[in-house]
């Protein structure tokens, strides 16, 4: 097994970028769905693309925080001859036409993977990939001004506007699905809850009612914190848990800082993107943050996402989050048939 990779940290978080895959289904959800088969049963197709995404998330070639995704076909490639390698898909469907990127053909497609499978949505790979396809020349963009690069993801078509200054990407703004608050003040064991969704579902909380902050000293037990709070909504597919702390009033409008433990125990080290849609879609619902008005949204690494809501819907808020990804190298990874480790290991 040899695998080529291209790798971009969006403030902090990495995303590792593979391309050329040959995975199962006709569209982004279905191509999901038939690797989530493959995790447990191997002799599902698309077993090979699993245990490449073990290679590629687990030691000693990764970690328990990596992340990354494999680009396929956009949803309505069919239609164009499109998607990434220029090759037509099976898909005989469209785009969520609730989607705010929903006009025009989408360029390609993602399957976001983790350390423990398949996400349905991810903001700071939605801003990598918009970086990459203008680096890459995927998606012509021009010295100055802003490109859009449609996406489609499991949960939907989403939007990466890249701005590009004298030849150079400057920024990446993420234009989310649409998200919603689903429930408030929800028991989750020891804590009580606050969930919307945002292209995947959030729980939401104060770190002080834990007696927790966002500091990595806390670190340790905010991970325990959000296994335990998984655990405690078996039948919500919860997705992420989001530790909040540090509001404080802003001139544009709020500033926090944010830590997200997702999947297994996994630690986002940026703001989290569709993590930040899930908050603003709250800040929004209770009056605190106005349409048109900045989150200011830092990580506990000390990064920051801009969010703004621009605008709302019958399905929820439409949300823009502004951050930035850069390229961190290129690689090509192998696996010795000889290797005992095989695909690798997860120490946490």
């Amino acid at each position: 097994m040899s695998v080529r990779t291209v790798d971009y940290h969006t403030a902090g978080e990495p995303f590792r970028i593979v391309t050329g895959l040959a995975i199962p289904g006709g569209s982004v959800p279905a191509r999901r769905e038939a690797l989530r088969l493959a995790q447990v049963d191997p002799g599902a197709p698309g077993r090979d693309v699993e245990e490449l995404r073990q290679l590629l998330c687990r030691e000693p070639r990764g970690h328990a925080d990596m992340y990354g995704g494999f680009i396929v076909p956009a949803n309505d490639a069919a239609a164009s001859a499109g998607g990434v390698d220029g090759k037509p898909s099976a898909d005989d469907g469209g785009v969520d036409a609730r989607s705010p990127a929903g006009d025009g053909t989408g360029h390609f497609g993602v399957l976001f993977w983790h350390n423990d499978g398949y996400s349905t949505a991810c903001g700071h790979g939605t801003i990598a990939l918009g970086a990459w396809a203008v680096h890459s020349g995927l998606v012509p963009a021009p010295d100055t001004g802003t490109t859009e690069v449609r996406i489609d993801v499991p949960s939907g078509r989403v939007a990466a506007l890249v701005d590009t200054e004298a030849g150079r990407v400057s920024a990446v703004t993420f234009r989310n699905v649409p998200s919603r608050v689903v429930e408030l003040a929800v028991p989750a064991g020891d804590a009580v809850v606050d969930l919307a969704y945002s292209g995947a579902l959030y729980a939401v909380l104060d770190t002080a009612a834990l007696g927790l902050a966002v500091e990595p000293s806390d670190l340790p037990e905010l991970i325990r914190a959000g296994r335990r709070i998984k655990a405690a909504l078996p039948g919500r597919d919860l997705y992420g848990v989001i530790f909040c702390d540090r509001r404080v009033a802003d001139p544009a409008g709020v500033r926090q800082r944010n830590v997200t433990i997702f999947a297994d125990g996994q630690v986002d080290r940026s703001p989290c993107g569709s993590g930040t849609s899930a908050v603003l879609a709250l800040l929004h619902a209770d009056g605190t943050l106005p349409e048109g008005a900045t989150l200011r949204h830092g990580s506990i690494v000390g990064t920051e996402f801009l969010g703004r809501v621009v605008g709302e819907g019958p399905d929820g808020v439409v949300t823009e989050i502004t951050g930035m990804a850069y390229r961190t190298g290129e690689s090509v990874f192998d696996l010795d048939p000889a290797d005992p480790l095989g695909t690798g290991f997860v120490l946490r």
